[in-house]
């Protein structure tokens, strides 16, 4: 038995959610394309035994697609998502889950109405085995009570499109949302200082940035971000807890020891860093659905990880703390 998969988007990470779910995980069969460069989506399909659509909303309705992935641009994965909530089909959609509050709440009240769970959002570092490894010190008291946490997110560079919101948006999001997986709590206010910028980031630019992020609990993180670090990509994570600490530090490809020194190869970017993370992700993803469940971070967890990104956003633009405000969750998350 297999799920039977459509996928909408063959950007970087639609094309290779395509080769993993063809290739790659268990149970899982890609028989549905869409892209709006029907050419690049041919591409894609091809030696995989999939049909091109002309239309997203085609892949959705198709009859033979039991399950749909998302992985088109944001600001049209809310349409697309309460497409699939009409059709009944379950959805693994990319972050954002909308690129508004407003539009994630349609989407969770339509998921809501629906009365069972269909959608996961792709915050694929909860699947990484580093960050599990930071979870489970934090669940299980071997650090005692956490405290703070301190994480980095630097690119090597970003084309001159990226703004200075953007950071927040596209990159902070994914620590927004690990914060509020590890501790178990909601962002309540975010705080956006800027520092001295970088001479080889874009003039328009505001980079680096530290984002400080307020916890219900009474705990802090702080986030550094840094989209043009220059030499590779750099995720970490620090948790200090009452009696103890856990880290995450960049995983090396490889080292080389020799005359005194240790030196390390840092990943070249996220499809690197993270590739085995997303296979992870879509395997236990296609495992659910072959149970019969939707268990992966919730349409609440994308409509609270774009409120608190909104909140950075507004803060970074005023320069002063904004609070998050969140509706009450609905009893279907909880």
């Amino acid at each position: 038995m297999a799920i039977k998969v459509g996928v909408i988007g063959t950007g970087n990470i639609g094309t290779d959610h395509v080769t993993r779910l063809a290739s790659q995980v268990v149970g899982s069969k890609v028989v549905a394309v869409f892209d709006v460069d029907l050419a690049r989506a041919e591409r894609v399909a091809a030696g995989t035994g999939a049909v091109t659509r002309a239309t997203a909303l085609k892949v959705i309705e198709d009859p033979v697609v039991d399950a749909v992935v998302i992985a088109s641009p944001g600001d049209l994965h809310a349409e697309q998502v309460l497409a699939c909530i009409a059709a009944g089909k379950p959805v693994l959609c990319e972050k954002p889950l909308a690129t508004t509050t407003a539009d994630c709440l349609k989407v969770v009240e339509a998921e809501v109405s629906s009365g069972r769970r269909l959608i996961q959002i792709g915050f694929m570092r909860r699947y990484d085995p580093g960050y599990q490894v930071v979870k489970e010190a934090i669940d299980d008291g071997t650090i005692g009570e956490a405290l703070l946490a301190h994480m980095v997110h630097r690119n090597a560079v970003v084309p001159d499109s990226f703004t200075s919101s953007m950071a927040m948006t596209d990159s902070v999001i994914h620590e927004i949302d690990t914060t509020r997986w590890l501790f178990g709590q909601e962002i309540v206010r975010t705080t956006v200082v800027a520092t001295r910028p970088s001479p080889l980031a874009a003039a328009h630019l505001r980079d680096p940035q530290i984002v400080l992020l307020e916890l219900s609990g009474g705990g802090v993180v702080t986030v550094e971000v840094f989209v043009n670090c220059q030499y590779g990509y750099d995720v970490r994570c620090e948790v200090v807890g009452s009696a103890g600490v856990v880290a995450l530090e960049t995983p090396g490809a490889n080292a080389l020891i020799r005359d005194g020194r240790r030196i390390e190869t840092v990943p070249a970017d996220w499809r690197v860093r993270f590739g085995a993370t997303y296979l992870a992700e879509l395997q236990e993803w296609i495992s659910g659905l072959l149970a019969g469940a939707v268990a992966g971070p919730s349409a609440w967890d994308g409509y609270a990880a774009t409120a608190v990104a909104e909140s950075a956003v507004a803060s970074l633009e005023s320069g002063a703390p904004v609070p998050v405000d969140l509706v009450e969750r609905p009893g279907l998350y909880t």
